[in-house]
């Protein structure tokens, strides 16, 4: 490595999205209940959903907060050992705006980077976009998750809405999420 290279390496100007924080981490874990356990009772995360669901997450997740973010770590079931299973599912990064979400999926078009998957997965129902960096670990960047009160309500899962595209999640949006753009022509580019 070349560090001073390293050291002028920045964000170039004009990017048209700017991601704000990094908004959560998925692990796989060997015991769930166990993970679950050290989250809540040793860290004091509170749970909000508990997945068993339909095999999109054999041996399923937990999904636990400590901000009003649905989630800001993910427990999902270790599907082997040591991999592919324990370690790290994925790292997501939270824009403000669904414009941004957009247009950061045409940047990574036209950066010829592939994209694993966009538009909206089930709890914490926030549209996203999912690719790799370019040593394959898991990345996601998302808009629009599930905020909790201090009433501690929890969307119920049969008001989640998958969707396998971003136009799909943006014309049938979840109850309470505006999928209006700013700029509705950039769904056209």
């Amino acid at each position: 490595m070349d560090a001073d290279r390293v050291a002028k390496m920045g964000r170039p100007k004009g990017l048209p999205f700017r991601i704000n924080k990094i908004g959560h981490v998925v692990l796989h874990v060997h015991d769930i209940e166990r993970s679950t356990k050290f989250y809540t009772e040793v860290l004091g995360f509170k749970i909000s959903d508990v997945y068993y669901g339909d095999g999109m997450l054999p041996g399923g997740a937990v999904f636990l907060r400590v901000s009003a973010d649905h989630h800001g770590i993910a427990l999902f079931k270790a599907s082997g050992a040591p991999e592919p299973g324990r370690g790290m599912n994925h790292v997501a990064f939270e824009v403000s705006t669904l414009d941004e979400l957009v247009r950061f999926r045409t940047h990574l078009r036209e950066h010829d980077v592939p994209i694993d998957f966009d538009g909206r997965r089930r709890a914490g129902v926030q549209l996203a976009v999912e690719f790799r960096d370019p040593d394959g670990h898991r990345l996601e960047v998302y808009w629009g998750i599930d905020q909790i009160g201090s009433d501690d309500h929890v969307r119920p899962p049969e008001e989640w809405k998958g969707a396998t595209s971003l136009e799909a999640a943006i014309a049938d949006p979840v109850k309470g999420q505006d999928t209006t753009l700013a700029d509705p022509k950039l769904l056209a580019s």
